[in-house]
C-alpha cells in the first residue's frame, strides 16, 4: 500500500492527525487530507515534508 500517516507539528513535537492518508489536496490555504477509509479533514497549515519512503506527511500549522 502507498498510504502515509499525517502529523502536525505542535511545540516541536509531531502529533498524529490521520492514519492511512490516501490523498492530499491544498485548498485555499488549507490542507485537505482523505484517508483510504473515506474520512476527510482540513487543516490550516502548510506541508513541510512528504516522505514517500517513510510513509509520513509533516504539516506546519498556520
Amino acid at each position: 500500500m502507498c498510504e502515509s500517516n499525517a502529523y502536525i507539528l505542535r511545540e516541536g513535537e509531531e502529533e498524529l492527525v490521520m492514519e492511512s492518508v490516501g490523498s492530499i489536496v491544498p485548498v485555499d490555504g488549507k490542507i485537505k487530507l482523505k484517508s483510504i477509509f473515506g474520512e476527510t479533514i482540513s487543516i490550516d497549515g502548510a506541508i513541510l515534508e512528504v516522505d514517500l519512503v517513510g510513509h509520513k506527511i509533516r504539516i506546519n500549522p498556520i
